[in-house]
């Protein structure tokens, strides 16, 4: 059976996330495919589009390479995020359906009852499920592939610290649902707004000595990120 593409990509990507590969490490096809069991078809493509995403670059005498981006791209990155997210959530007032309304409640009450107990992985993850469950409901796939991209993106450049006040990000969070829940566009933009802002720092760089390294090939600043999101949000 042919293992897809997209599916190469994600395994990919969540090695190049986690530090399987390192930063301008090589990429050989023939390894890659040795290691995920695949022709070197869907490599070749998984390539590609890791680079349009910017975690590969592509070197003369070199070919494939792990991307080094540097502290400014690293800091787009976070600026990006706090142009979007509310968009997103302003977005979601307007188009969520109940069936995402269920799933970010029932997120919010795991959260808070996680954040009690001090279960800061659990918390991790399921921050990162309330947010991509916030994307979705924006009813914008453009909007939502590009916010996806930027988590995996953020995951890889910075180390997110343990909230010393969890209940308080939760309830953020749910103010956040209530507002998408009333249809209040205004106030849930500003809420994630805040909650942006805050968050913000607690992202360690991964990579503080990372500013003489070479560009990410495609890397947004945000400025662009702004003509992105007139190009693709409907």
């Amino acid at each position: 059976m042919r293992i897809p593409a997209h599916s190469v990509c994600t395994a990919i990507r969540d090695d190049i996330v986690s530090g399987v590969y390192e930063r301008g490490g090589r990429l050989t096809e023939e390894l890659l495919a040795r290691r995920y069991g695949v022709s070197r078809v869907p490599v070749r493509e998984a390539l590609r589009t890791l680079e349009a995403e910017g975690f590969v670059v592509t070197r003369r005498h070199a070919g494939a390479c792990v991307a080094e981006p540097t502290e400014q791209e690293a800091a787009d990155l976070l600026e990006i995020r706090a142009l979007l997210e509310p968009l997103g959530a302003a977005r979601a007032a307007q188009r969520r359906t109940e069936a995402h309304l269920k799933v970010l409640r029932g997120l919010v009450r795991l959260g808070q009852e996680r954040s009690r107990h001090g279960r800061s992985e659990d918390l991790r993850s399921l921050g990162g499920w309330f947010h991509e469950t916030l994307a979705q409901a924006s009813g914008s796939p453009g909007l939502t592939a590009l916010l996806t991209q930027l988590r995996h993106k953020i995951a890889w450049m910075y180390v997110l610290e343990t909230s010393a006040a969890p209940a308080e990000a939760w309830a953020e969070h749910a103010a956040i649902v209530d507002a998408v829940a009333r249809g209040d566009a205004e106030r849930a933009r500003s809420l994630t707004a805040s909650h942006a802002e805050r968050s913000t720092a607690a992202h360690r760089p991964r990579f503080p000595r990372a500013a003489g390294a070479a560009s990410t090939a495609g890397a947004m600043n945000a400025r662009g990120a702004a003509n992105a999101v007139r190009a693709v949000i409907v």
